[in-house]
């Protein structure tokens, strides 16, 4: 009997391991994002990414390299995923590679584009 319940607590053990990898590849996920003239707000399948105008703006999410490129009034031009996608306020998403881009809103500082899995 001593032999099953050593056996039984050596079972859960790769259970318990398999859930912490797990909670660990969540939250790799969510924080796993970096920008530079940019900011992110991510969840596990979308990220909203803000990038001022007037500098070198990208930022890295989902998997997924993204660069301002160029912004007026009501249009963006975008880079992700090695595709450059030109984007208007109010403009379904368009699909650039495993993700899908938007254009949420433009002003005088900045344009704000959501990514997300396709």
């Amino acid at each position: 009997m001593q032999h099953t319940r050593t056996l039984g607590r050596m079972m859960n053990r790769p259970r318990a391991a398999a859930l912490v990898a797990g909670a660990v590849l969540g939250l790799t996920l969510l924080t796993g994002c970096s920008s530079e003239g940019a900011s992110t707000d991510c969840s596990l399948d979308a990220c909203t990414v803000t990038f001022d105008r007037g500098v070198n703006a990208s930022a890295s999410v989902l998997g997924v390299e993204a660069k301002l490129v160029a912004a007026d009034d009501q249009k963006v031009t975008v880079e992700v995923a090695g595709q450059q996608l030109s984007l208007t306020v109010g403009q379904p998403a368009v699909d650039a590679g495993a993700v899908s881009v938007s254009l949420e809103s433009v002003t005088d500082s900045n344009a704000v584009v959501r990514i997300a899995r396709g």
